[in-house]
Parts: structure tokens; sequence; C-alpha cells
């Protein structure tokens, strides 16, 4: 086994607002009266969170300092029940009202998120410990998501004119009517992104909606309802609930007419499971062990920039992260320099302006987790070629960017989702091995390709069985297309988010046919076998016309 040298860690200079957490202190916009403020906001316009002392209390370990962050009262199954209630009574009136103000109340939501972006920055960062922009990316997601639909929602969920059994007789319409109630189950990694870019088609196209907060990041997801209530949104039209997923997630379920849900493999099964018992749908995004294909041809400096990003983003903390790299073996010993070298000069930092890179792991089960994948690897004869060491010396969760080679199947991080910034090198001869061995794993959620030649890559991608394949980009170009569905095949999940599908999977299709003049049944006094003699011609003279 070989130790690599420690990453450096570049001293991060004062930005313009020259902020910096301590193990003492709040970010500066997350004052105590500012909490409370919001959990009384809370308390006030919520059922389900309130400040009775009967309630059970909670607060997550802000990951700077690992200490505690707000108490929020957890939600019980029938507070969940209740919010649902109140959110069916009132879906009915957001429902009906014009797409144009539901689409106004969205952009004055767009407009307060970026005016006062300070203050959810801060928040995402004390709740999750990720880099100043990797917060950012979420505010900046969310604001094109919010535009996206507020533009274009009208359009998806549009009737649709179609023929009719009797041409001329009977016109056809298919519109969308929403579900009634959405569910929605986000995860602590993106707190923001995934836990509101959701929200919004689902409101757009007429539903209610209650949101389980993932008890790590619940302030986040509260402080945007706020946000939302502030721009115009009616109070019961979302809501939001917290507590552990065996009681609140399961509530849920079993209350609404359909859920989303985001997360781990294991749990997605469940809740398929769960929701398929009362036969309501599901989208599901689950995990994914995500490749990168280095074609021989590829720009190797630039394929190593793009391979750290897509790596090291939120600490590796991000579904669509890189873990696996597929190198053509001509390329392998330059390419891997260049990202040793581009992994060893990230800033790593604890700090609330934009001076560093990369951030730490979200708790010290995740920094577990990564420690132990690593260990495994390097026990069994892997060897780490950066990093592949915590720094205390930074933050209590803080795991140096890894990068190691050797990794074999006996190795836990060879299948297993790692979700922790640690990427694997592996040796190719060829395209079609590096083809096969990106396709060897249940998961099939993102993959990267790199090669000067953007057509042999598309060709390339094609083969890759991935719900999004980005050329010559690590994971940002594809979730970033906003117009474009994503997301996973196989174990990584169901169903899609983005472009059109993401918002009419919250929408059933309603056909609606208007029969004029003459019944779709034979006239009177002409006999069943004439009938159906004079629809075999029709039938027939159509064929020959080449109608559809």
């Amino acid at each position: 086994m070989t130790q690599a040298a420690p990453t450096a860690v570049t001293p991060a200079p004062n930005g313009a607002r020259a902020r910096r957490a301590t193990f003492a202190e709040h970010p500066p916009s997350v004052t105590e009266e500012a909490v409370t403020r919001l959990l009384r906001f809370v308390a006030r316009s919520r059922s389900s969170q309130s400040d009775d002392a009967g309630c059970e209390r909670v607060a997550a370990l802000a990951p700077f300092t690992l200490q505690p962050t707000a108490a929020v009262s957890s939600s019980t199954a029938d507070d969940v029940a209740k919010a649902v209630a109140g959110a069916r009574a009132a879906q009915s009136a957001w429902a009906v009202r014009p797409f144009r103000e539901r689409a106004a109340i969205a952009l004055r939501l767009h407009d307060l998120l970026l005016a006062r972006q300070d203050e959810i920055l801060d928040l995402i960062q004390w709740e999750t410990g990720k880099a100043r922009f990797h917060a950012y990316q979420e505010v900046a997601q969310v604001a094109m998501l919010v535009r996206h639909y507020a533009r274009r929602g009208r359009h998806y969920l549009a009737e649709r004119r179609h023929r009719g059994f009797l041409i001329g007789l009977t016109k056809v319409r298919e519109v969308r009517v929403p579900k009634g109630v959405v569910g929605m189950i986000s995860p602590w990694n993106y707190p923001l992104y995934l836990g509101v870019g959701d929200v919004i088609p689902a409101l757009l196209a007429g539903n209610a909606v209650v949101s389980k907060a993932d008890s790590q990041t619940p302030l986040t997801l509260l402080w945007t309802r706020a946000l939302f209530l502030e721009a115009g949104l009616p109070e019961a039209s979302w809501q939001v609930v917290v507590g552990r997923g065996s009681v609140v997630g399961s509530a849920l379920i079993d209350n609404v007419d359909y859920i989303c849900f985001t997360g781990s493999t294991r749990t997605g099964r469940a809740v398929a499971e769960r929701a398929g018992r009362r036969l309501i749908g599901a989208s599901l995004e689950l995990g994914g062990k995500n490749p990168v294909i280095i074609c021989h041809d590829a720009d190797l400096a630039s394929a190593a920039r793009g391979t750290v990003l897509g790596a090291f983003t939120n600490a590796g903390q991000m579904c669509i992260h890189l873990e696996r790299a597929y190198v053509h073996e001509d390329v392998y010993a330059p390419y891997v320099a260049e990202l040793v070298e581009a992994t060893r000069a990230l800033t790593l930092g604890q700090a609330y302006d934009f001076s560093a890179e990369m951030g730490c792991l979200v708790s010290t089960e995740q920094l577990a987790r990564v420690e132990a994948h690593v260990s495994d690897a390097l026990h069994k004869g892997a060897r780490v070629l950066a990093g592949g060491r915590r720094r205390p010396d930074i933050g209590p969760l803080m795991y140096e960017p890894t990068i190691i080679e050797g990794v074999t199947p006996e190795m836990q991080m060879f299948g297993d989702e790692t979700f922790g910034p640690v990427l694997a090198v592996y040796r190719v001869a060829s395209d079609e091995e590096a083809i096969r061995l990106a396709n060897a794993s249940p998961y099939g959620l993102s993959a990267s390709v790199w090669s000067r030649r953007a057509a042999r890559a598309e060709a390339i991608a094609r083969r890759v069985m991935c719900g999004a394949v980005n050329v010559n980009d690590g994971a940002a170009a594809a979730a970033g297309s906003i117009e474009a569905p994503m997301g996973g095949m196989h174990d990584s999940g169901l169903g899609r988010r983005h472009g059109a599908e993401g918002i009419l999977k919250y929408t059933e299709a309603q056909t609606i046919a208007v029969q004029h003049l003459l019944p779709l049944a034979p006239p009177k006094r002409v006999t069943l076998s004439s009938y159906a003699a004079l629809v075999t011609k029709q039938l027939k003279l159509m064929r020959a016309l080449g109608v559809r």
C-alpha cells in the first residue's frame, strides 16, 4: 500500500464580505433572532409544526462545527394526515386559478430568492457544510426552474386535439388535470434544489404539495416556504413536515395522491412498494455509481479538470457525481498526472464566502462511510494517488478529495456507492472495454465521455445505459439543461424531472370526446351485420388513402 502526499490546502483569501465560520458562531444572517422568527412563523402557519411542550424537538448538527443548529418540532403521523387534509381542502381553489396567476406568484418567488440569496446561502452552508459556490448553484438552478415552468408550463399543460372515430362528427381533446395532493420526500445533499425544484412544477400544474424535509436540513425548506408565502402562495397549498422517514415518510405515502422521492435505492424500493399498495404513482431518483470514459484522443487537461468538478462538487455528495474513471491505456499516465495535480490544487475550507472550492461532509456517518470504503480498498491492495485522509485541522468532517487506483471487485467501493469525495481510476484497452465496464453496474443515472471528436463521443454516449450522458463535461451540462429530462435507468430510479415530463408527471391525462349528430352505434333499421360491413369498408378505404 502507498499513501500519497496530503492534498494542498491553499489559504483562502478573505472575500468581499470577509466572513468565516468559527467553532462558536452561527452564519452571519442565521442569528438566534432570525431562527426564532422563522420557527414562530412556521408554528403560526402550520398545524404540524408547533411549539407544544409535548412535541419532540430535534436539532441537526452543523457540519462545520458539530454544534446544534436549531431545534425543530417533529411531526407525527397524525400531523401528516392533517397537513394533507388541509392541502386537499385548498387544492381545488388553487387549481381553478388561471395559470398566469400561479405563474406570477412563482416569478415573485424567483425575484425574492435572488434578492435574499445571502440568507439562504448561509442556511444551506450551515445545514450541509458545502462550499458557498455549491450552495449558490442550488439557488441558480431553482431560479432557472421557476422561470422555465412559469414561462413554459402553459405550453406543457395545454390541451391537445386528437382525431375522433368519425372524422368531423367526433371532437376529441386531451386535457391535463392535477393529481391532487403531491407528496415530496427530499434529501439533505441539495435541500433547496431537490427540496423545492420539484415543488414548483407540481404547484404550477395545479396541485397542492406536502413536503417531508430531511431532518438534517429542515431550515432551508422552511425558509423557502416562508418566502413562497411572502410571494403570494396560499398557506395551505404547500406544507412542510419534519421527522423520521419511518413515521413521517410512511404517513405521507399513505395519504397523498402521488409521491416524488429522491434518495437511496434501498429506500426508493420501499417507497415504490408502499405506493404500489395504494396504486398511486411515484417518481424516484435514486443512487448512482457514475462512470467517466476518457478516450485516447481526449483533451487531457480539460478532461482532468472536468472530472474533478464532476467528482468533488459538494464533496462528492451528489447523486450524479463521478465515482469511476475508465481511461484509455495510451493516455492513462498523463491523464492521471493531470487529474492528481488538479485534485491537489483544490482549496478546502469552511467559510461563509466564496473562498473555498470544496466544503466538508455532512455528518459523522457520512465521514465513516467514506473512510470505511477507502480503508477497505487500501487493505486489499489499492493505492491512493491523492488525498485519502480526513483533515481535522480544517474541520471535524473535512475529508480530502481522493484519487485511488487498483480497485478490484472484492472491494466495497468497486460496486457500492461511496457518495463522498473519492474517485477510482481504471486502465482500459479500448472504447469497447470502457463501455462494457461502464455498463457493468446495476445503476444508470449519469455518465461522462471525453473525446476531441464530438461525434465519436456521442456514439459512445448512446451505448452507455444512463439517463444522462455528458460529452466533454463532468456532470453539469445535462443537469443544467432544464428543458431536457433528468432521471435514471435500472436501479437509479423511475420517472424524470425537468422539461415536459417534470410537470406532466404531476397531472392525469383526461380525454374529453364530444359526439355530434350521430351516436357511435348503428342507426335505426340498420342491422348489426350491415353496420359492421360498412365500418370494414371505411377501414379499408382509410388504409388505402394512407390515413393514420
